[in-house]
């Protein structure tokens, strides 16, 4: 099996690499520390699976998952992550991720969870699956999600707009809708709710 690793904890990366190609069926084909790395190795090496950090810079795991499954339909996607939170998993499984797993999986069970994956099969930590079900859907819409985001920096409204092309009243009609829906005083404290939940 050809495997392409990427995660931009440069120490995890490696030691993950090391132990992975101690089993005699799996290949390191390709290692990347970014999401724009990952799709540029993935779209190179043609790998059999692709064992993704869930947070990278450039793109996240589950926006190279996303990527991935137009651009090279052959490789399936598996998330590594230390912030597995209900709404991470629920985008995750939405953009065709075939496993979830927490860093604190050993490197024998990663290896099996790799087998699994490549086998058609999916595998999702008992944990996560329970605290997502516990959890609920989101209540946000993908717009407002997505200006949640975008404030999650503490752009101002001027700033937000211009990103997303919306005028500045509708963007403080969408943070407002938002903050309502999460019951959160103001759009900082929507962002951190949102994040925390893994709904953003």
């Amino acid at each position: 099996m050809r495997v392409l690793l990427a995660d931009d904890e440069h120490l995890i990366r490696g030691a993950l690499a090391a132990l992975l190609a101690l089993e005699d069926d799996l290949t390191i084909v390709a290692e990347a520390a970014s999401g724009t790395e990952a799709t540029a190795m993935a779209t190179a090496h043609r790998p059999d699976v692709a064992v993704l950090d869930l947070q990278m810079p450039g793109a996240d795991g589950v926006r190279v998952a996303a990527t991935l499954r137009e651009s090279v339909p052959g490789c399936r996607t598996m998330i590594v992550t230390s912030h597995g939170r209900p709404g991470h998993l629920k985008r995750a499984l939405a953009a065709g991720v075939r496993g979830f797993v927490p860093k604190t999986a050993s490197a024998e069970q990663l290896a099996e969870i790799i087998r699994t994956v490549h086998g058609g099969n999916r595998y999702v930590d008992p944990q996560l699956a329970a605290d997502a079900i516990s959890a609920g859907d989101s209540p946000l819409s993908a717009r407002e999600a997505e200006l949640l985001e975008l404030a999650a920096d503490g752009a101002p409204v001027a700033d937000i707009a211009s990103r997303a092309s919306l005028t500045q009243g509708t963007v403080r009609n969408y943070l407002s809708a938002a903050a309502a829906k999460l019951g959160a005083e103001n759009r900082h404290a929507a962002v951190r709710m949102a994040r925390e939940r893994g709904w953003i």
